[in-house]
Formats: structure tokens, C-alpha cells, sequence
């Protein structure tokens, strides 16, 4: 009798054994590998999405104390937007170094840097974790998802 709540799986190729539950809404999971398996053997109780897999798969560039990755947003088999991770190493508060991460990110984006992320607001002076990547990343394929429900008009 009770309204379903979604629960995305996620993998990052930077922690692989670790496997990343998000709620809807709600905590993030974080377990080993193996959490596959076990949502298999409970899915009499989950309903697997599977055509809703998208992943964003890319290049890994070091500059100095900055980590960049740029990947391909993909669903099923066609390209459906980029992702532009930024990380400065040896800062593991957010807040105390986002303003050095935006001009950074500004030199190479330009005016399309994106604004301060809504984790931020949630981690003001608190440790920035995977987790908090995993749900910066949900929040973009979400996005995207919304993007391609949006129908779109002819061009006569």
C-alpha cells in the first residue's frame, strides 16, 4: 500500500570496491561491491529500472594539485550531454577552497563554469566525502533525464 521510492545504484571507476545506494530524497549507501548481488536477491521487493542506465565515461587529467575529468553522458547507446568533474587535492572542505576551484574552472569554461553545487549548502564546513561526489553526479543525470522528457518542437 505504500508509494515505491526510487534507489539509484552507482559505481565510480575511483572507488572500485565500493558500490553507491542515493535515495530519493535522501541518504546515500555506501557499501561494498558485492550490494549488486544482494539487490538481486531482494528483488521481490525492488524493481529494476534497467532501461533508465546512464553513465558518464571519460578522460582523467592531473594538473598540478587539480584533478579533472571529462566524460560522455550516456544513455543506452547515444551521447546525451558532458560532465566536468573538478577536484582540488589537497582541500577536503569544500567551502574553504571553492573559490580557487571556480577560477580555475573558469580559465578552460569559461562564462559556463556552473555556480556553487547544492551539496555545498548541506556540507558548509563539514568533510567532503565520495558520497558527496556520487550525489553532485545524480543531480546531472537526473537533469538530463528531465531534458530528454521535454518533447521537442519541428523545425519547418
Amino acid at each position: 500500500g505504500q508509494t515505491g521510492k526510487l534507489m539509484y545504484v552507482m559505481h565510480n571507476s575511483e572507488y572500485p570496491l565500493s558500490c553507491f545506494a542515493l535515495f530519493e530524497n535522501g541518504p546515500c549507501l555506501i557499501a561494498d561491491a558485492n550490494f549488486d548481488i544482494l539487490m538481486v536477491k531482494l528483488k521481490g521487493f525492488f524493481q529494476n529500472a534497467k532501461a533508465n542506465k546512464i553513465e558518464s565515461r571519460g578522460t582523467r587529467y592531473q594538473y598540478c594539485d587539480f584533478l579533472v575529468k571529462v566524460g560522455t553522458v550516456t544513455m543506452g547507446p547515444s551521447a546525451r550531454g558532458i560532465s566536468v568533474e573538478v577536484e582540488y587535492c589537497p582541500c577536503v572542505i569544500a567551502n574553504d577552497c571553492w573559490n580557487l576551484l571556480m577560477e580555475f574552472m573558469q580559465s578552460f569554461m569559461g562564462n559556463h563554469a556552473p555556480g556553487i553545487p547544492s551539496v555545498f549548502g548541506a556540507k558548509h564546513d563539514s568533510i567532503y566525502g565520495p558520497a558527496d561526489t556520487m550525489v553532485q553526479y545524480m543531480e546531472l543525470f537526473n537533469k538530463i533525464r528531465k531534458q530528454q522528457q521535454v518533447p521537442v518542437a519541428g523545425i519547418r
